[in-house]
């Protein structure tokens, strides 16, 4: 074994057992909800869970990056990069909270379900004085997975609490999400007084507000922003096209899907910095047609596996009036190899500098996406989206691959010199996390 795959396993490792206590809480809030309380609560809490969602890449607007990077490259000026990317998160939190209140106002709900919206995507909002993103940048990566735990950890210990007391069991889950980024907020701040501090280098200063200013963080926040819309758009648009039965269904579909998405992202999320120190023929090694087959051909195996289980699957999981979901499970497994491959390409080329080239493919598939979520949502529900889905898989594929096609940071050519300062400063360490979150 080498030391960079020595490396890499036991950067799994420390980020594996957060990870998984994570999904098994999350799995276990909807879960309980589908059996307890069904497909509407559901159906009102994955939406909830999608809204807060979106609320952290738009504070982080790639703030979250580019300074995990700037720690990780610079860590004897880490102190003043916590201060200028926690001073510019904490405004952001402040400005997209309207846009999420008119969002709210427009879904098909009723007055109380959504206030509970709007208060539980305010306590989300908390997510905003956390600094496990420092952690991440150090490679603390057991600290950063324990914290990611620590918030619905707390929702299913308040869920549960709920059961057994009286009152509308969604506020419950308000108070925990709520208590659940206070405690990750004050836990990764006890970390960061404990961490020994060092005397920035002169020449740092420029370097760091260069690659915070907003020309610089704004192309990785859009980006962001249309990966995380190619991945989970939907369940906002049937929110607003449809009604909750339909976003309850969909949920459960998506959310056995999503397990076995977020068990790769763990391979993804922990070759990052590896992938990020190569050059341009170890990079083209990387995209060969027998690595990309590989990926292709284990999600075609575990996609059939799904689909041939999809019935007791969601049987069991939430309940046999989620058994009309099958259909939604059926397509949607099949999305699941495609996402190998797109999650396998977009997290290299975002290593290797090409972030404007990922903005356009994001942009484009998630364009896709919303048009024929417009077309047909209206008609067919949640089986639109989830075919509408795989359309959007394709053609995020396709744009991938032209794009690595024609990519100079693949074929070997020097690139100009201010091009590669860009570079080293701020497409150091980065990884696809977002989409584990998808509700």
């Amino acid at each position: 074994m080498t030391s960079s795959t020595r490396k890499l396993v036991r950067s799994i490792a420390h980020l594996a057992p957060g990870e998984a206590l994570s999904r098994l809480c999350y799995v276990a809030v909807v879960v309980f909800l589908a059996h307890m309380y069904g497909v509407v609560v559901l159906g009102v809490y994955a939406l909830a869970a999608t809204i807060s969602q979106y609320l952290q890449p738009l504070i982080d607007f790639g703030l979250r990056h580019v300074g995990a990077r700037l720690v990780a490259q610079r860590p004897r000026s880490a102190r003043e990069i916590m201060h200028r990317v926690q001073r510019r998160r904490m405004i952001m939190a402040v400005a997209v909270l309207p846009f999420i209140l008119g969002y709210v106002v427009s879904v098909r709900l009723p007055a109380e379900m959504k206030a509970f919206l709007f208060v539980f995507s305010l306590s989300s909002a908390l997510y905003a004085i956390s600094l496990d993103w420092v952690a991440w940048g150090k490679g603390h990566f057991h600290l950063v997975g324990f914290a990611k735990a620590l918030v619905p950890f707390n929702i299913l210990a308040f869920v549960v609490l709920g059961w057994t007391r009286s009152g509308p069991i969604l506020w419950w889950a308000v108070a925990g999400n709520a208590v659940g980024y206070l405690v990750q907020a004050a836990i990764s701040r006890l970390w960061w007084r404990k961490q020994q501090p060092s005397e920035p280098d002169e020449e740092d200063g420029q370097v760091i507000a260069d690659s915070v200013a907003w020309r610089r963080t704004s192309i990785m926040g859009v980006a962001w922003m249309g990966n995380l819309a190619f991945n989970s758009i939907d369940m906002l648009m049937l929110g607003i096209m449809s009604n909750p039965q339909q976003v309850g269904l969909y949920s459960a579909a998506y959310r056995v899907l999503n397990q076995v998405l977020v068990t790769y992202y763990l391979l993804t999320q922990s070759l990052y910095p590896e992938l990020s120190q190569q050059n341009s023929g170890q990079r083209r090694r990387m995209m060969r047609v027998r690595i990309l087959l590989v990926l292709l051909g284990a999600g075609a195996v575990i996609a059939a596996t799904v689909s041939a289980l999809r019935r007791p699957v969601l049987g069991i999981l939430f309940g046999n009036q989620f058994l009309v979901a099958s259909p939604l499970l059926l397509l949607l497994a099949w999305a699941i190899p495609l996402d190998f491959l797109t999650s396998y390409m977009s997290n290299a080329y975002i290593a290797w500098g090409m972030e404007k080239k990922i903005l356009l493919c994001t942009l484009v598939a998630a364009g896709s996406n919303v048009v024929l979520n417009l077309i047909w949502i209206p008609a067919y529900g949640a089986t639109a989206a989830a075919v509408n889905t795989l359309i959007s898989y394709v053609i995020f594929l396709a744009s991938l691959a032209l794009a690595g096609r024609f990519a100079k940071e693949l074929s070997g050519v020097p690139q100009p010199q201010a091009e590669l300062v860009v570079v080293d400063c701020d497409a150091r360490f980065q990884v696809c996390e977002a989409q584990a979150e998808a509700p």
